[in-house]
């Protein structure tokens, strides 16, 4: 395979990246928009079950 060959299928990868890219984060836009859109404006869930530490408890007294 000649260098021009090999050069022309590296840009083509190169180009075929960059648009995935450009692609991925516009769909995530678009997600993420829609989300705020229809979602109510509330504290997100904790992710994990376990109950706040003694230390946290006594700093929300404060």
């Amino acid at each position: 395979m000649p260098w021009g060959q090999i050069g022309a299928v590296l840009i083509a990868l190169v180009i075929v990246f960059i648009v995935g890219h450009l692609w991925f984060h516009i769909v995530e836009g678009v997600l993420g928009g829609l989300k705020r859109l229809f979602s109510r404006k509330k504290e997100p869930p904790a992710w994990h079950t376990l109950p706040p530490d003694q230390d946290d408890i006594h700093k929300e007294d404060t």
